[in-house]
């Protein structure tokens, strides 16, 4: 059989898969493309994207590599409308084609303001904005932290604003108000501001605001990121609000204690007018002089009322004088009749006591002395006699022989059970050590030493655990091998036939042998 010649070229898959992706890339380069997002899962774990853009007829493969997937304005969500920006090229591995993104954007404003809602009711389903965790903001702070950009005008207005009121110290951190940077460094400065320690070198806020001029809604997209709203809704620091024109509403707003309407509407809620307090403060002032005065006339006319009804010194010491000087008259009298009385007292008492009397008193109490030692000697006699009589009788029974004999028998039989107790304990310990000497060789036999003595071996994976089968083992796991006289290492080779997953086998026992 003859082969037909023939002039056209031939490629290989690798050379014609080059050719196109070479073809591809240079006819189109970078284009933009409208499209519905299609099974977006989230970032994979080495952080790019993969995800479809289609339309009614079509679809086509998409990719956010990992360094552009950060610097998106928005993250992109399941059946958005957007414009994606970015080269087309081929994979050869699948013989596909896609697009890498390189921007991102929704399309229209529309799908921006679908995005925004959808966010803000998930954000409000957490409770990031329940009014509940919104704090008062301080009546009068000494240090207002400022969070915007440094050379717009928003920071003058604000500046402007509070040395009219009510001047304080004031901490700029500077951000970028708008791009794509802007949500992160928003976060950020909130978080500093709440990173400072109160005492510190760098003064802690009593309040902060986050401010921004007027624009359109992704001029403002920054505020709505789902982190600028988390770090609002975390700060430890009372936060105001003050991000475009009074008509203008982000997400910030909703997660702030308080929103003002324009950044200079911010500076006047933050203090009051420092002039407003202090004739507030003179009116107080000469209210609360006047009030003391009033006061004092009050008390001055109660002192002088209550002086006149008081009654003079004479009028109060009056009667007690009088009575003193009748106590005083009584006195004298009351002393010589008590004298009287107490001398005639003492006269009839005198007349009782005489000698003869004393002597019969001391004759009687030394008969009756008589009388009771008479009786406690005879007393003493029969108790000594009683006594004597005890003795004579437990003397007769107690006799020394029989004392003697008894000690004797019971020492013997203390000998005897002292015997008949060394040789049982001697007995005990001659079956333990039987028991023992058996238990030792039955260990000896069913030990897998015993095995590896034989010229067997036990294999163990790097848990430690027994390998039972080949299938458990995989090419280049490690393996211990343990032999009779110690262990050595090993790595598996070659492959094993597949099989069915099992269960782990359980640590290592001295039955496994392999």
């Amino acid at each position: 059989m003859t082969e037909t010649a023939s002039n056209a070229a031939e490629y290989s898959v690798s050379e014609i898969s080059l050719a196109l992706k070479r073809t591809v890339e240079e006819a189109y380069g970078y284009v933009r493309v409208r499209g519905e997002i299609s099974g977006y899962r989230g970032p994979h774990s080495s952080g790019h994207a993969y995800f479809a853009l289609k339309d009614d007829r079509a679809k086509l493969e998409a990719v956010i590599w990992k360094g552009n997937f950060g610097r998106l304005r928005f993250r992109p969500e399941e059946g958005m409308e957007v414009i994606a920006t970015g080269k087309l090229t081929t994979f050869p591995g699948s013989s596909k084609y896609q697009i890498v993104i390189e921007q991102l954007e929704p399309a229209g404003v529309g799908a921006l303001m679908a995005l925004l809602e959808e966010r803000r009711r998930r954000l409000a389903a957490e409770g990031l904005f329940d009014p509940a965790r919104k704090r008062p903001i301080p009546y009068l702070p000494r240090v207002i932290g400022v969070v915007t950009s440094p050379t717009g005008a928003v920071i003058r207005d604000i500046l402007h604003r509070l040395a009219d009121r009510f001047p304080v110290a004031v901490l700029v951190w500077p951000v970028r108000v708008q791009g794509e940077t802007s949500a992160a460094e928003v976060a950020a400065a909130i978080a500093g501001f709440n990173a400072i320690a109160p005492g510190g070198p760098i003064p802690r806020p009593d309040v902060l605001i986050v401010a921004r001029g007027g624009g359109s809604l992704e001029d403002l997209w920054g505020f709505n990121e789902e982190i600028v709203v988390r770090a609002a809704a975390a700060s430890d620091i009372p936060l105001i609000s003050a991000v475009g024109h009074e008509t203008d509403t982000t997400l910030i707003d909703y997660a702030a204690d308080l929103r003002a309407p324009t950044p200079t509407g911010a500076a006047e809620m933050a203090v009051p007018v420092r002039s407003e307090l202090v004739g507030a403060v003179s009116d107080l002032s000469r209210r609360l002089d006047g009030a003391m005065l009033r006061h004092v006339e009050g008390r001055r006319r109660d002192l002088r009322a209550a002086a006149r009804a008081l009654p003079r010194l004479d009028d109060l010491l009056a009667i007690p004088r009088r009575s003193f000087d009748e106590l005083a008259g009584r006195l004298a009298r009351g002393l010589s009749t008590n004298t009287l009385a107490h001398r005639a007292r003492l006269e009839r008492s005198s007349g009782r006591l005489q000698s003869a009397s004393l002597d019969r008193l001391i004759m009687r109490a030394g008969e009756r002395l008589a009388a009771l030692s008479t009786r406690q000697g005879r007393a003493l006699e029969v108790h000594a006699e009683r006594k004597r009589a005890a003795f004579a009788r437990l003397s007769g029974r107690l006799r020394i022989d029989p004392l003697a004999e008894r000690v004797t028998r019971g020492r013997d039989r203390l000998g005897q059970a002292e015997e008949r107790g060394r040789r049982a304990f001697a007995r005990i310990v001659e079956k333990s050590r039987d028991r023992l000497d058996r238990a030792a060789r039955l260990l000896d036999t069913l030990s897998y030493r015993s095995v590896l003595a034989r010229g067997f071996a036990l294999v163990t994976d790097a848990a430690g655990a027994p390998v039972r089968s080949v299938t458990a083992i995989a090419p280049g796991d490690a393996l211990t091998i343990e032999l009779q006289d110690g262990k050595v290492g090993a790595v598996a080779a070659g492959s094993a036939a597949p099989a069915k997953p099992k269960r782990r086998p359980k640590a290592p026992s001295q039955e496994s042998l392999f």
